[in-house]
């Protein structure tokens, strides 16, 4: 009997084996499952008595292959913070970015952002992970407006379309819009709005010393981490590309180029407005981008149109709900807001 009793309980280095072994497995599964969700999704669609190609055939495609992507990257996201927290204590985090003279650690976030591939959706676990390590809330903004609104996509699209003076433009745009709503949002003080989970999450101590820490245990932060974001979040995440899913099969690209090719002063708000309920990553904007500059769609009103859909989306305030109240939810809009129409004007007056 305490001979089985010995087989049953691993020793600590065949534990630590088996963590690692364990996630390894995962890890690979997730590389070798995410590339395939597209074409998944294609056939799953095509068994159904519907049109692919028709409205529901593209919202429900969209569905399908958007919830998958959006969960996988947010437990993959917030998996790596939790295990990066526990390496980095939230005092050396500050240290980092709160340290900084003010518009540095803004910067810093900003180009963090810039150079993260997530969408709106997938970048708030970071966000969320910021906050609770105690990063400034402005800093913390700086980031989330950068993460899916400026990336090498957007940036390449650009270059491609309307060549690399446009390009950098809206790169230098795009951060300077991080950068300095980062800096109103800080200045304003709206840490409580914060929703009570999350300022929990900032006051919490760390469990243990980074340094005591081993593998598995920095292992099991990651998978705590998983179990309280993404376990708070997933179905608002659900709903906000539901909404997406809806707008994506129904809203019409020639409507939209009637209308962002108009020259009246008012094209550029529209253009935002039409842009909010909708949700994609940049990837996922470049068709109808490309569909309106080819309807003759004046520039900036279209790259305004853009920023509102990566930074702005409806669903994204769907899932940041879940994280900050309503009042910071519309202040942090209206600061955003302010900055994308300032570029879309700007931008139509130099293509002019």
């Amino acid at each position: 009997m305490a001979s089985r009793v010995i087989e049953a309980t691993p020793p600590p280095e065949r534990a630590r084996l088996v963590w690692y072994g364990g996630t390894a497995a995962a890890l690979t599964a997730w590389l070798l499952v995410y590339p395939q969700l597209a074409d998944l999704s294609e056939a799953i669609v095509a068994r159904l008595p519907l049109e692919r190609t028709s409205r529901a055939g593209e919202a429900l495609w969209f569905f399908l292959y958007d919830t998958p992507k959006v969960l996988m990257l947010l437990v993959l996201v917030v998996f790596a913070m939790g295990v990066v927290r526990s390496f980095v204590s939230p005092e050396r985090v500050r240290a980092l970015l709160a340290g900084r003279r003010e518009g540095v650690g803004n910067l810093m976030a900003a180009g963090l952002g810039t150079v993260t591939p997530f969408c709106s959706c997938s970048a708030i676990p970071l966000f969320v992970g910021f906050v609770s390590a105690g990063v400034p809330l402005g800093v913390t903004f700086s980031f989330l407006i950068a993460a899916p609104m400026v990336n090498e996509i957007a940036v390449g699209l650009l270059l491609g379309l309307v060549g690399w003076p446009i390009a950098l433009a809206y790169l230098g745009f795009g951060l300077a819009i991080a950068v300095v709503a980062g800096i109103v949002l800080g200045r304003l003080g709206l840490e409580g709005w914060l929703e009570d989970w999350v300022r929990e999450l900032r006051t919490q101590p760390v469990c243990a010393p980074s340094a005591a820490l081993d593998g598995p245990a920095r292992i099991r932060a990651g998978l705590d981490a998983v179990r309280e974001i993404v376990g708070r979040v997933w179905y608002w995440v659900v709903a906000g590309i539901a909404v997406g899913a809806l707008i994506h099969g129904w809203v019409p690209a020639e409507l939209l180029a009637r209308i962002m090719g108009a020259e009246a002063w008012w094209s550029v708000p529209v253009a935002v407005v039409i842009g909010v309920p909708m949700y994609a990553n940049a990837a996922g904007i470049i068709p109808v981008v490309e569909a309106l500059l080819a309807k003759d769609a004046a520039l900036g009103t279209v790259l305004a149109f853009m920023m509102a859909v990566t930074a702005l989306s409806l669903p994204e305030m769907l899932i940041l709900r879940r994280v900050l109240k309503l009042p910071l939810i519309v202040t942090f809009a209206a600061v955003v807001a302010s900055g994308i129409l300032l570029v879309g004007y700007l931008f139509n007056l130099l293509a002019a």
